[in-house]
């Protein structure tokens, strides 16, 4: 067809067949065991696609700093063969390809009593995945790969002093809590050999509601944050990373309140820990808030918003336009207090709900990624500018002094 550019009509002809034959699929099965196969198979594939998603956006994200002059690969400590926004984007493709394929493989062979073939779809993804990350050869992008999984060594063992990449990856991580949660179930559920099995006593099996993995692998991110912020008051003894490491902290009752439904009486659930769990919750997410807006990305009184006539209180990439500050402020606002619900084990089982919210946690994150880098970004010119302006009269100084030797 003259001007439809192939690659696009291709992809559009993919993405209609697989919602076709997932449809299919899941009609043809009877209406008792189609939520509960649903289920299922969302839980195998959403942390997948949850993270497509993310590679999307970080690649936007790298594109809009490309565009703003934002030296991103100098804030990160990023080498020559780092990857661009395109490169982001064309891996974000082929995640975007390869993942719903193996859904709609999965559903296809399921519901056409194909169970073992079926259960062979998740497991195979999931191994080959983990297999391109640690692939020890030049190819997929191998520099990358290995700058990401020796800092994700760095946030498991700070042992040495933070640097940015490693709290910023780690921040990335906790808005990431529930993918890694999924990510746990399912891969027990692989295990234990029950994949494509539709337990119908989820909730009590080995990987179900009740397995304690869940809420410590919720907690994880934050505990990884928590000590990052202990090893930075170690090395420079500034108390607001104290102040830092007390934000995340106020995670953990929000994941242990919540996941207590499963282990006590329903009465003293309601009575005494719900309460407990709406507190913390509540207090969790108003101090993320704060630190977002006041620390992370320096916006303390709202300044630049409403002092836009001095020069240096621009932003570098939206150039001031207050509409932007009032929406991300706003937004992150309403997201930081839904954030609570994806962390809460037992508001788990509307997987399309918690779904949607994970998504607008990722969203919120890619959101707060442009003001604090933008913030990093500001801090570094800032010192570079002090660095000249101190080099220059070091030199004037000099000058001055040879002047007065040679008069004398």
């Amino acid at each position: 067809m003259k001007g439809v550019n192939t690659p696009v009509l291709l992809f559009f002809v993919w993405g209609f067949s697989c919602c076709k034959i997932g449809w299919d699929s899941v009609m043809r099965m009877s209406v008792d065991l189609r939520d509960l196969f649903l289920y299922e198979a969302f839980l195998y594939y959403n942390p997948l696609l949850l993270m497509t998603m993310t590679v999307w956006l970080w690649g936007i994200n790298l594109w809009f700093f490309s565009q703003a002059s934002v030296n991103y690969a100098k804030i990160f400590d990023l080498d020559q063969n780092h990857l661009t926004h395109r490169e982001i984007w064309k891996c974000a493709t082929w995640m975007t390809i390869i993942v719903p394929t193996s859904m709609t493989a999965y559903l296809y062979l399921y519901s056409n009593g194909e169970v073992s073939l079926a259960a062979s779809q998740p497991v195979l993804l999931y191994c080959a995945v983990a297999m391109i990350l640690v692939f020890p050869f030049d190819i997929f992008y191998m520099s990358s790969r290995y700058y990401l999984l020796r800092t994700l060594w760095r946030i498991l063992l700070p042992l040495q002093a933070i640097s940015f990449s490693d709290f910023f990856l780690a921040d990335i991580l906790t808005s990431m809590a529930k993918v890694f949660s999924d990510l746990e179930r399912s891969v027990c559920r692989m295990l234990h050999r029950q994949v494509a099995t539709i337990a119908w006593f989820e909730a009590d099996s080995v990987c179900g509601s009740h397995s304690i993995a869940i809420p410590l692998v919720l907690v994880l991110p934050y505990l990884f944050r928590f000590f990052q912020c202990l090893r930075q008051y170690k090395d420079t003894r500034e108390k607001t990373t104290l102040l830092n490491a007390l934000k995340y902290s106020t995670a953990v009752p929000v994941i242990f309140l919540s996941a207590l439904k499963y282990h006590v009486f329903p009465d003293r659930w309601t009575n005494f820990y719900r309460p407990l769990w709406l507190l913390s919750s509540v207090l969790n997410s108003l101090y993320s808030f704060y630190w977002d807006v006041t620390r992370d990305w320096d916006l303390s009184g709202f300044t630049r918003i409403f002092k836009f006539s001095k020069p240096h209180l621009f932003s570098h990439m939206l150039y001031g336009r207050k509409w932007v500050y009032f929406w991300v402020i706003g937004s992150n606002l309403v997201l930081r207090c839904t954030w609570t619900y994806k962390l809460s084990a037992h508001l788990r089982h509307n997987y399309i709900t918690v779904f949607t919210i994970a998504a607008l946690e990722i969203f919120r994150r890619f959101q707060w990624i442009f003001f604090r880098v933008e913030n990093e970004w500001i801090k570094m010119n800032a010192k570079s500018n002090l660095q000249l302006t101190t080099n220059d009269i070091t030199n004037e100084e000099e000058k001055l002094l040879s002047s007065t030797e040679h008069n004398v």
